[in-house]
């Protein structure tokens, strides 16, 4: 590949031609304020709109300064990052952007973690010189998401997120000029439109104009009332994120200081959500065999390839952009929801209390599962199976606020019975890790054989789509998966046009799953991050004494004393769902 010499403060650079002045300036060490650009990894996004100009640079030769992120490099190019021109520069739009923006730190939710407000603290702007009529929009607060479009920038990252990574096309620039907003079209509300709730424009915007919708003080309402039994669930990837809220490095496994931190702020049981991973895999992965079986009996009929289930914003995405493909996702709730059923149901009559007066929690990394707790089909006479669904940051803002000292916290362990997993419940919170944890299980229930090896390395990894060919002694399991709805987009269409080879593909919404859901703590797209965290859920999956969800004792016990077996007709009843076609939905309304 051709290389490019420029000089970027009096610093010389060699690039590959093509790359554009910020890349290079980074490669060598020197940092350019940027907003509207937006990078995950090594994917940066041609379409970002460079509109912000924070990341203005001098160009000898050129009159007028040139945005670093869309401009490309030249040889012999001379380029100053920080010249007084520069940051004058940055500091008139700056200010610009602050005469329009709400002066709420104090109370905004993105107080301390918002990169306008860190950005105008390094450039030192103490005074606002240019004062003027302020943006007024329509506020938006959905079930999951709340949009508060005041605070709004324009810097289009969610546009990009939601358009370009997710494909789900449900953000564009609206109107023009002083008007203009980011928005659903005809600044409808989220939940009326095709907005899949997986958080991904939460995650990448810069300030509060995206934020998840704050649960926090109706769980604390829920310990105060003494007429209230509140248990709480923990999803398996708050446990490989939750301590970067505290300063430690990503990937920490901090799950017993987060059980005893639970039990601090008042929950009267603490329940693992991996166990009802390995509910889920005892249902999905029975449900695989069987439709894997009608297959090789020459049924016709049988719908393959069978889809992972567990994903609520997944389960959105299908269910708007692919609602003829309705009866090929597993039917098997996500593990979030079989926990709530199981509570209200096989565990209120343990505690011999009525289920109304049960209050279920759920600690999750993702903002669609408030979506997904509120959906009517997951209700008994109006109440609900999980009653409340929260994200690791609030967590994170509960435990602050109890003021506990987190990281001095010593460590415990989870109730039971609703708190035993195995490792396969554990591997849920990454991509590949649900597919993973049915191998595990339907190896050996279709060949009665000891699976000795249980670390399938072929299904795991950080490709935005994988395959694998998983030998279950003599039959060929074709595997596919995919994270990120954008990739999941393209398993899809395969189906759709009769082109696809796989029995099962697992799909997640976010990127590397669950450990990059919305509700995390904010990983700006680094994805060394979501490595990290990736390999402490597969550490804690490897210290299990037990790493298949068929073996779980508890899981054992429960279908001996209530459930019966595997997709039979108490666990269909309880543990399974129907999908619906929002297309139809949105054109209704």
């Amino acid at each position: 590949m051709d290389k490019i010499k420029l000089t970027i403060d009096d610093t010389q650079v060699v690039v590959d031609k093509g790359t554009t002045v910020l890349d290079a300036a980074k490669s060598a060490g020197v940092d350019i304020p940027t907003l509207c650009y937006l990078k995950l990894g090594d994917t940066a996004f041609e379409n970002t709109p460079g509109g912000c100009r924070m990341c203005v640079v001098e160009v000898d030769g050129r009159r007028n300064l040139a945005p670093s992120c869309k401009t490309q490099c030249d040889n012999g190019m001379i380029v100053k990052t920080h010249s007084p021109r520069v940051v004058n520069a940055r500091r008139t739009v700056m200010e610009l952007i602050l005469s329009d923006h709400p002066f709420e730190c104090l109370v905004c939710t993105k107080s301390g973690k918002c990169d306008l407000q860190a950005l105008a603290q390094d450039l030192g702007i103490r005074e606002i010189h240019y004062q003027g009529e302020k943006s007024s929009y329509k506020g938006d607060e959905s079930p999951g998401i709340i949009r508060e479009p005041e605070k709004c920038i324009m810097c289009r990252r969610c546009e990009t997120a939601c358009n370009d990574v997710q494909t789900v096309g449900t953000l564009s620039a609206l109107y023009r000029g002083f008007g203009s907003v980011v928005a659903p079209a005809f600044e409808m509300d989220l939940d009326h439109s095709n907005c899949t709730f997986c958080g991904q424009c939460v995650a990448v915007c810069p300030t509060g104009a995206l934020i998840e919708r704050d649960n926090t003080w109706k769980v604390m309402e829920a310990i105060m009332n003494p007429k209230k039994t509140v248990i709480v669930q923990t999803a398996p990837a708050v446990r490989a994120a939750l301590g970067e809220e505290f300063g430690l490095e990503a990937g920490s496994l901090v799950t017993g200081k987060m059980v005893t931190a639970l039990r601090k702020i008042g929950f009267d049981y603490v329940f693992d959500t991996d166990f009802a991973a390995d509910l889920t895999i005892m249902e999905e992965g029975t449900e695989l065999l069987g439709r894997l079986n009608k297959h090789l009996q020459g049924d016709k009929n049988v719908k393959l390839p069978m889809l992972t289930s567990c994903c609520p914003g997944w389960v959105n995405f299908f269910e708007y952009h692919f609602p003829d493909m309705l009866d090929i996702p597993s039917t098997a709730k996500s593990p979030q929801q079989m926990f709530g059923a199981i509570a209200k149901s096989y565990f209120a009559e343990k505690l011999e209390i009525k289920r109304e007066d049960l209050v279920v929690v759920s600690v999750m990394p993702c903002l669609a599962k408030k979506f997904e707790a509120a959906r009517p089909e997951f209700a008994v006479n109006g109440d609900p199976d999980v009653n409340v669904s929260i994200t690791t940051r609030e967590l994170a803002q509960m435990i602050k606020g109890a003021n506990l000292n987190f990281n001095a916290l010593k460590e415990d362990d989870f109730d039971r019975p609703l708190g035993e997993s195995s490792g396969a419940g554990v591997i849920f919170g990454t991509t590949g890790g649900v597919i993973e944890a049915a191998v595990r299980t339907a190896y050996e229930l279709h060949t009665g054989k000891t699976l000795e090896k249980v670390d399938f390395h072929e299904l795991r990894g950080f490709d935005g789509i994988r395959s694998a060919t998983i030998d279950f002694n003599g039959l060929d399991i074709n595997i596919g998966i995919a994270h990120g709805l954008g990739n999941a987009r393209k398993l899809l269409e395969e189906i759709r046009e009769g082109k696809s080879q796989f029995h099962a593909i697992e799909i997640m919404a976010c990127p590397g799953g669950c450990i990059g859901g919305g509700g995390q703590p904010y990983h700006h797209g680094d994805i060394d991050i979501l490595k990290k965290r990736q390999m402490a859920i597969y550490q804690e999956d490897a210290g299990k004494p037990i790493r298949k969800s068929h073996e779980n004792p508890y899981i054992k016990k429960l279908y001996e004393e209530y459930l019966g077996e595997p997709c039979g007709e108490k666990s269909h009843e309880l543990l399974h769902t129907n999908y619906f076609d929002k297309k139809k939905k949105i054109e209704i309304e």
